[in-house]
């Protein structure tokens, strides 16, 4: 050895270094431990410098493994060798790492896609992270690159490295949380749930394992990695995984530990030791990928391997366990018999069996519990079972109640107390049901009368069975009695139970009888604590009296700390799974345990309280009942106060759009009646101009004279225009009265809020134009009446002109020839007279519609002002609600300044700094006048 090292030191040809270093090799496993002290140095040299030669080198390395290693051939291991070989690698591991550079120099070898080169640097690494695997890998994760460049050994197509890579992962992940998570980020679960899908999902070999112990590495009890893996939705790839056929025999011993480690996979991500939200986003991505459906399936399937059995029931609680949809789901499960039974029956069945395997019984039990878990629906299904209206008189179905019931009573005690537990299970967290279970009635034998529940569980406790009976009885009455008051006026009602509990605590017993005296002491203490003093001779001060002669209170405090010195106790009280190594330590339920940490304190106190401290907490709580109802009256009142405010905010806002509507609505009307007016003043300057052109036609009728006949219609005509007159008249008569009864009522409603001012003085507005149009149209009228009288004067003119013209007429017969000109100019212009008449006419139509469209108006701004005068009178109201708080807001003001001033603060009030500021204004003025 000492020659070939100085060969490898000395040699220059690289062939001869090359044989030396083989034959240490060959040397390296037989002598260990002279080639390791001897040659590790030059080894060491040799990969540092001959990098070039991938043979020198994986010589090398072969032999660095062959030192390190502890993976010895099984004829060359003796019984006294195994403790020294394992001392001997990890002193050579230490010395190898104790220059970090040696490991760095390693990871650069293993990115050699040569394979002589990278295989033997994966095992040496492997080999290094067993012998001292935090040391070496806290070099690897400050190494740049470290850990990507093992990953990619998961990408190398020769199956040996990709394999050997995977175990190398598995060592590098061991309890590193900066590790895993780096591992995981660089696309793990992709290549891992790649590899297993290639190798056959369950049917693989042990690769397959491999890569499962490398996921469970990754994920167990990494909070990040489990949300990393939910996120990336590799929970649905999981599910092919539990794909089996209806053919169950005959599985292979490979199957059924990828199997197993399967489903322990699926119970990291749901365990209870995870957060709780964590948990429950699984359990739910777990119902909607199928995975629980699945795994169902398996567990109603024939023909399963009990072991695979066993894990698939712990998996199924799991996943279940607090879930409700979960749960609902697993209540509806039938298992494939003929007629069909819910899995719970059929679970609870093979609970109750004795023959059935122990671990089988503990997994369906934890199943159960899980089941129930802050599952009140579920609690009360099974309890319902229970109760007489329920219970199916036929007999042709067997229910969970009854079930649990047969469990209780029967001769195994370990079936008795699994069916105590379970039972205990359904009416945690439930006082509900604790009163519904005080109904049930058990029929015991043939022509004796029925017993209660409660009354056969104190009946069978006092008949001395075994042990674990007895204390699986005691937790159910326990969990039954405790915060349920009926439930122990229930139990103290049976005269021979509270002797039996102080006889049981009062004798000195053996150690196998002392969980049972603390479990009686528990129970004794629970129907003290919730006792509600409804029976005279059970009161609470009589009980603890009793306590103080039979047993003495140090004695009975000293019995009831048995429960939780208890080793059994504290072994049940680390996780909720049921985990017993055999039936005979099958003593304590994990949520007994909580219920015996609430109250083991508050019954030790009660004890040595007093008769007048019972009083005086009693008072307190009912003082503080009487507080808790006062502030849920105020909670509510404050509650109804808020939604009348809500209600109000929501009433002004709708009032707000309804005067934004009105204003709108007016601001319309305001234009329609300036359109009206532009109108008005345009059919004024017409009628003006036609005035003028009917003076003009009555000279030119004086001028010439006019027949008889053409006056008589004149006449009639007249006399329709003075009808029409006096019609226009009332209606002008009638308007003024709308117009006198809206001023009088605008003048009565006076000043409101501004919102409402507003809206007051645009009707008022309104009104007042109105009333201005209706004084044009009656001047209007006025000159048309002028002009009536005028051509009236015109008429009586022409009958004067005609009876002066006829004599005339008939004296000279020279001036026909004249008279017949002008009878055809009179004629003319009667035609033209009879055109204006008729336009007249015409116009006065369109007057009488301007008219009715005006009254049409009134009557609509009537409709705004009654309107306006609600919304008035609703200010009106707020405003005296805002005037009443403001005068108790001046009075609190008030109190407060004199407050202040009783305190000697210096406060200036209102008044009197207003009078300073006009004192001031007042020397300012008489200064100017002096000026």
């Amino acid at each position: 050895i000492q020659k070939l090292c100085d060969r490898v030191a000395s040699s220059t040809l690289l062939e001869d270094r090359r044989d030396a270093v083989r034959a240490l090799k060959s040397l390296s496993k037989k002598y260990r431990l002279e080639v390791g002290i001897q040659a590790m140095e030059h080894l060491i040299h040799v990969l540092q410098t001959d990098r070039s030669d991938s043979e020198i080198i994986g010589y090398a390395l072969d032999t660095l493994y062959n030192i390190i290693s502890n993976d010895l051939e099984e004829e060359e291991q003796e019984e006294n060798l195994p403790k020294q070989v394992d001392d001997l690698g990890s002193q050579f591991t230490e010395i190898f790492i104790k220059q970090q550079e040696n490991v760095t120099l390693l990871l650069t070898l293993v990115e050699e896609f040569d394979f002589h080169v990278r295989w033997p640097g994966v095992k040496l690494l492997t080999s290094l992270l067993k012998q001292q695997g935090p040391q070496v890998q806290q070099i690897i994760l400050v190494s740049p690159m470290g850990v990507s460049r093992l990953m990619d050994l998961l990408a190398d197509s020769r199956e040996v490295i990709r394999n050997d890579g995977v175990l190398l992962l598995q060592q590098l992940t061991k309890s590193n949380a900066a590790i895993q998570k780096i591992v995981a980020f660089e696309n793990a679960f992709e290549r891992l749930l790649d590899i297993i899908t290639e190798e056959g999902n369950s049917d693989g070999g042990i690769v397959v394992e491999d890569c499962l112990l490398l996921l469970q590495n990754l994920l167990k009890n990494n909070n990040s990695n489990q949300n990393f893996f939910k996120e990336g939705s590799y929970i649905q790839r999981m599910k092919p995984w539990f794909e089996v056929g209806d053919d169950n025999c005959g599985w292979s011993a490979q199957k059924v530990t990828n199997l197993h480690l399967m489903l322990q996979l699926v119970r990291v991500l749901v365990s209870p030791t995870n957060p709780p939200g964590a948990t429950s986003s699984c359990q739910k991505a777990m119902f909607h990928c199928g995975l629980l459906q699945q795994l169902c399936t398996i567990l109603m399937a024939t023909g399963v391997p009990a072991d695979i059995l066993t894990e698939t029931i712990n998996t199924v609680s799991e996943v279940i366990r607090g879930c409700q949809m979960n749960q609902d789901y697993f209540a509806s499960v039938n298992a494939p018999s003929n007629p069909p039974r819910p899995a719970i029956v059929v679970l609870l069945m093979s609970m109750v069996n004795e023959r059935q395997p122990f671990v089988l019984r503990c997994a369906v039990l934890y199943c159960f519990q899980c089941f129930l878990y802050k599952n009140q629906k579920g609690q009360g299904e099974i309890v319902s079972t229970l109760l007489p209206s329920t219970i199916d008189a036929t007999g042709n179905s067997v229910s969970a109640g009854q079930l649990l019931c047969g469990g209780l009573f029967s001769t195994d005690s370990l079936s008795n107390w699994c069916a105590a537990v379970a039972l205990a299970h359904a009416l945690q967290e439930n006082a509900s049901l604790k009163e519904q279970l005080l109904r049930v009635q058990l029929a015991t034998s043939i022509g004796n009368p029925p017993v209660s529940l409660l009354q056969q569980c104190t009946n069978i406790l006092s008949q001395g069975s075994k042990v674990q009976t007895r204390v699986g009885l005691l937790m159910l009455l326990c969990t039954w009695l405790s915060n349920c008051s009926i439930a122990v006026t229930h139990f103290l009602h049976n005269p021979a139970n509270i002797p039996f509990l102080t006889g049981q605590i009062a004798e000195n017993l053996g150690e196998e009888e002392q969980l049972v005296q603390g479990l009686c002491a528990l129970l004794l203490g629970i129907s003290i604590y919730y006792n509600d003093n409804s029976l005279e001779n059970y009161r609470k001060e009589k009980l603890k009296q009793l306590i103080e002669k039979r047993i003495g209170r140090e004695n009975f405090i000293e019995k009831l700390g048995f429960i939780s010195k208890h080793e059994l106790y504290s072994k049940a009280a680390q996780k909720p799974q049921p985990s017993f190594s055999s039936p005979d330590h099958m003593m304590f339920d994990h949520e007994f345990t909580k219920l015996v940490k609430e109250l083991e304190g508050v019954i030790s106190k009660a004890i040595y309280k007093s008769s007048e401290e019972d009083k005086k907490e009693e008072e307190v709580k009912k003082t503080l009942e009487q507080h808790d109802n006062i502030v849920t009256h105020y909670k509510k009142v404050i509650r109804e106060q808020d939604q009348e405010l809500e209600e109000l905010k929501q009433r002004i806002n709708t009032l707000t759009s309804q005067n934004e509507q009105l204003q709108a609505t007016v601001t319309q009307q305001v234009s329609q009646i300036q359109q009206h007016k532009d109108q008005y003043n345009l059919l004024k300057v017409q009628l003006g101009k036609d005035t003028q052109h009917h003076s003009s036609h009555s000279e030119t009728l004086q001028m010439n004279g006019i027949q008889t006949e053409e006056v008589g219609k004149l006449r009639e005509e007249l006399e329709e225009w003075k009808s029409r007159h006096e019609v226009l008249q009332g209606q002008l008569r009638e308007k003024d009265s709308v117009i006198e009864m809206l001023k009088s009522s605008h003048l009565e409603m006076g000043t409101t809020e501004q919102s409402s001012q507003t809206s007051k003085s645009g009707g008022l507005e309104l009104g007042n134009e109105l009333q201005k149009e209706l004084e044009m149209l009656r001047s209007q009228i006025q000159l048309q009446s002028a002009e009536i009288a005028q051509l009236q004067m015109e008429n009586q003119k022409l009958q004067a002109m005609n009876t002066a013209a006829d004599p005339v007429l008939g004296d000279s017969g020279a001036t026909a020839a004249n008279r017949s000109e002008v009878e055809g100019r009179l004629e003319q212009e009667i035609k033209e007279l009879k055109r204006e008449v008729k336009a007249l006419s015409e116009e006065k139509e369109s007057l009488k519609q301007h008219l009715d469209s005006s009254s049409s108006t009134v009557a609509i701004l009537q409709d705004e002002k009654s309107k306006l005068q609600q919304e008035v009178a609703e200010s009106k109201k707020e405003q005296d609600d805002l005037l009443v708080l403001l005068a108790d807001q001046d009075q609190k003001l008030s109190a407060l300044k004199i407050k202040l001033k009783d305190l000697g603060v210096p406060v200036e009030d209102e008044d009197d700094i207003e009078s300073g500021d006009q004192g001031d204004d007042d020397e300012d003025g008489d200064e100017e006048e002096q000026d």
